[in-house]
């Protein structure tokens, strides 16, 4: 089939990175993907060659407003439309289907992907037709899909060959190929954050630790964050990471003994990378992020100290973070590997959709 995937982003790394692995995941399958991006500056590092159309069966194209004459009708038609994350397609892509199933053309299977998350209303409106009650498009319809970590929901994007590339994957090589330190009695931390509230006292904690810390720390504004962090102790290392493809960024968390993640792709990425992992969850002006911080936790069977230390990364009660000693981050490694046990168990995102594309069209 061929598919339409329309991508505003609103923050670089995880719309773009969403809709990257969803793209590559489709054309390894031997479907056809355009990706539509309004902002397709992180794909030159996220997926080098992208722009270069040099990645098969995967063209990147420009959303400008308006769309420059014709390119709203693009050739051949799509069999899907997936539009990330509740964005709207471009009105002259909206225009030219509506004239298209006019002449009497079938419209596309007509996809609004939503946000991931473990609370209760995922699994009632999974699959869900929604209507469209006005404007051009009126009398067609569309499909909510909402990703997952349950049998009701969506899944999440895997690659098949996932647990292959783990399994032989050198972390001591990855690392000394990276310029990164490779300190065996050291603990290795990636830290990828926007700027938690509890990441001094945490820096500050794990520098006083008998066993030192190695923090591999992304650029941005987790590295900025870090840089306000007055004295993070002796036994605790800062070392600059560069911008990482996503294939490499697999590859960080694979290599570390803990992993601090924000963001939804990656969350997905921590879960199967199958370490102990924190999750920074995207704030919300009303704390809607509360109660969705809470619902993952309660799947992911979080131990006392892990769902304490969340609630502490995220500013959420009156919580402080205990940096973790070997038994505790034991513990949380355990309840890691037993929640990626369960998503195998489960069809991945990619798989779900192109089934559900077919037995809509």
């Amino acid at each position: 089939m061929r598919w339409d995937i329309f991508c505003r982003v609103i923050d670089n790394f995880g719309d773009v990175g969403v809709c990257w692995r969803l793209s590559a995941e489709l054309a390894r399958r031997g479907e056809q993907v355009r990706l539509w991006l309004d902002d397709s500056q992180a794909l030159a590092w996220m997926a080098p060659g992208a722009l270069q159309g040099s990645v098969p069966n995967i063209e990147v194209r420009a959303w400008t407003s308006p769309l420059p004459a014709g390119q709203g009708d693009p050739q051949p038609p799509a069999d899907v439309w997936i539009e990330a994350f509740g964005c709207e397609p471009p009105p002259e892509c909206i225009e030219a289907l509506a004239t298209r199933v006019a002449g009497g053309a079938r419209a596309p299977v007509w996809i609004n992907l939503e946000y991931l998350s473990a609370e209760p209303y995922v699994e009632r409106s999974h699959r869900l037709p929604s209507p469209i009650m006005s404007g051009p498009a009126r009398g067609l319809g569309k499909w909510f899909f909402y990703p997952g970590f349950t049998e009701g929901t969506g899944g999440l994007v895997r690659e098949p060959d996932l647990l292959a590339r783990q399994a032989a994957f050198d972390d001591r090589a990855w690392l000394a190929g990276q310029g990164l330190p490779v300190r065996p009695a050291a603990r290795r931390v990636s830290l990828f954050c926007y700027e938690p509230v509890a990441l001094p006292g945490v820096l500050q904690q794990a520098g006083q630790d008998p066993a030192p810390s190695d923090w591999l720390v992304t650029p941005g504004r987790a590295w900025q964050a870090v840089q306000q962090v007055a004295s993070p102790g002796p036994g605790c290392r800062l070392h600059a990471l560069p911008l990482l493809s996503q294939r490499d960024f697999d590859h960080l968390l694979w290599a570390c003994d803990l992993n601090f993640v924000r963001g939804e792709d990656s969350l997905a990425r921590a879960l199967w990378a199958g370490r102990p992992f924190v999750w920074h969850i995207y704030p919300q002006h009303d704390d809607a992020h509360h109660a969705k911080l809470q619902a993952f936790l309660d799947w992911l069977r979080a131990p006392a100290s892990l769902r304490a230390f969340h609630l502490a990364w995220n500013g959420i009660g009156p919580l402080t973070a205990t940096w973790p000693d070997a038994d505790t981050l034991a513990q949380w490694h355990h309840c890691a590997r037993a929640a990626r046990e369960r998503l195998l168990a489960q069809a991945d995102l990619c798989s779900q959709l192109v089934g559900f594309a077919q037995e809509k069209r």
